[in-house]
């Protein structure tokens, strides 16, 4: 499968957005990137519409287009029917003036297509009696069930999408012709890559709309109305339907939009319980009119559906209807490659991500995975990493705080904005003789300790460190530090106990001073004794008392 979808790789932030939306779970995370998993994808590209870092990007297929114009062969463009919808007020006959500015030799509507698709449907329900046949308009539900669902593919229309019809019958008539197709949908591109030879190239609305700004073309609105096009409703829910002529009265008719939906039907369908039914399957909710491009950029579902009613007509395009077989399509069943856990294989990925009970899986989402065994299992198949769950990175978060707050030997206490204890640990607990931390939680911080340096802090913004406070109340001595978290409105302090460290400072101090004492009743009992033999000692007497005294001096300093 060519890539209709890429990666920005730099604009992916981890959000697993693209996870929780994709329908079919097609997309690997690994290396804080998002990676879309080609054989599983089914291009719906609700990927690209959720991003909110515009990461997922349609190929661009502009350049390719101009090669084409370029190469001299005529290129026609068949246009699908939602562009009324997506270009206000503008009608086929301005389209078709713009486009052939840029080069192209016509415009047709891609509605031409789709009434050789339904008169064909038609066919197949009053000729062939099938049991159950499923639109094969849509490429995203033909992908759907030739990945996920290989065995309901008889029920599966076989015949071309009216991008193909269309663009075989202008082939047809025009031998030496090119055609491009522009729609809302990135699935047409993988379309006409992975069936060669009938439409040269796809473009999306947003494509053609950024070419002609860059060439200057403006489109007129000149609203019209033709007698023909019953078959313009086909981008809408239940647009298939409306367009049949006739039905037969022992079937039942019904449209289903949105994968989730579809997904729904097709379990109904394997349950056995669905017969004698036309099913109209759309990947969009709201049909082509819901497409990525149009979800992203021009998304009014009920304003659409107007424009598109109001183009349309009571009508059939006159149209020379071909062959079954030249308008036959097969479908092949696509294989994801994937492997399936085993029961201890699966638990073993749950124990690793904290889940050793029912009740430990939440199955909050928050990975992009409906439950945490879902997600187990995309592990297993190396699509997701344990990391991506939120529950388990914030329990070991707070397991690993907790461990370093619980063990340090300083006390932490955590005050709100306005002064109450957030949080307060054993060491804190013990150097304030506070029982229990329920004591004190949610209460002013006045209850425990002076609240003056909290107060400065939170009011200059500037960190008070290591000050020696004498804590009168609980007899202790401290170092404390208080800290002012701008961004989250904390003030934390921590409380080193330095009582032991104090006292033996004092004791030092006391036998200092106890020392000094002493030296000073030796020198003045020398001293007497130095008056009395003066004349005997001589300079000995004096260099004693020097001795002495600088000894004293010694201590004092200390």
């Amino acid at each position: 499968m060519a890539k209709s979808l890429t990666l920005k790789k730099s604009n992916c932030k981890n959000c697993y957005k693209c996870i929780r939306h994709c329908p079919v779970k097609s997309i690997r995370f690994s290396g804080n990137q998002a990676h879309i998993i080609d054989d599983e994808c089914i291009l719906c590209g609700q990927c690209f519409v959720v991003c909110p870092q515009n990461a997922k990007e349609i190929v661009d297929e502009t350049e390719k287009v101009k090669v084409l114009i370029q190469s001299g062969d005529p290129v026609y463009v068949s246009l699908a029917p939602s562009f009324i919808a997506n270009y206000d007020g503008v009608g086929i006959g301005p389209m078709r003036k713009a486009l052939k500015k840029l080069g192209f030799a016509d415009v047709e509507e891609t509605a031409i297509g789709a009434t050789i698709v339904k008169t064909e449907y038609e066919r197949m329900l009053s000729e062939d009696k099938r049991d159950i046949l499923i639109s094969s308009c849509c490429h995203s539900v033909n992908l759907l069930i030739q990945k996920y669902f290989p065995h309901l593919l008889p029920y599966l229309a076989d015949t071309m999408s009216p991008m193909q019809a269309h663009c075989v019958d202008i082939k047809k008539r025009y031998p030496n012709a090119k055609t491009v197709f522009i729609g809302p949908c990135v699935a047409k591109k993988d379309e006409a890559d992975c069936y060669p030879g009938i439409v040269d190239a796809v473009l999306t609305f947003e494509e053609l709309s950024k070419w002609l700004s860059a060439e200057n073309i403006k489109l007129e609105t000149i609203e019209e109305k033709s007698n023909e096009g019953r078959a313009r409703f086909f981008p809408t829910t239940s647009g298939i339907i409306k367009s049949f002529i006739k039905r037969e009265s022992d079937y039942s008719y019904f449209a289903v939009d949105g994968v989730e939906n579809c997904i729904a039907a097709l379990r109904d369908i394997e349950n056995g319980k669905v017969h004698k039914v036309f099913i109209e399957m759309s990947a969009c909710v709201g049909s082509c009119i819901g497409g990525p491009v149009m979800e992203k950029f021009h998304r009014s579902p009920v304003n659409d559906y107007i424009k598109v009613a109001k183009f349309a007509s009571e009508k059939d395009f006159s149209v020379t209807q071909p062959d079954t077989l030249a308008i036959h399509k097969q479908f092949d069943p696509i294989k994801p490659q994937t492997g399936t856990p085993s029961e201890t294989e699966i638990s073993a990925i749950l124990r690793q991500m904290g889940k050793y009970k029912p009740s430990d899986e939440l199955n909050c989402g928050s990975c992009g995975y409906d439950t945490c065994r879902a997600k187990a299992i995309a592990i297993y198949q190396g699509k997701a990493e344990i990391s991506m769950c939120l529950p388990y990175l914030k329990e070991k978060a707070e397991s690993f705080s907790d461990t370093i707050v619980k063990n340090t030997p300083n006390g932490l206490i955590v005050l709100n904005d306005s002064m109450e204890v957030q949080q307060i640990n054993e060491a804190a607990r013990s150097i304030l003789n506070i029982r229990s931390a329920s004591d004190v939680l949610g209460e002013p911080v006045v209850r425990i300790l002076d609240p003056t340096p909290f107060v400065k802090v939170q009011a200059t913004g500037e960190d008070m460190r290591n000050e020696r406070v004498y804590l009168a109340e609980y007899k202790r001595y401290v170092e404390q530090t208080i800290v002012y978290d701008k961004e989250y409105k904390l003030l934390i302090c921590i409380l080193r106990d330095v009582t032991e460290e104090e006292n033996e400072r004092q004791k030092k101090d006391a036998l200092s001073r106890k020392t000094v004492e002493t030296a000073d009743r030796v020198v003045d009992k020398q001293m007497r004794i130095v008056q009395e033999i003066a004349s005997l000692l001589g300079e000995t007497a004096a260099e004693t008392k020097i001795a002495l005294t600088k000894l004293k001096d010694s201590i004092g300093d200390e």
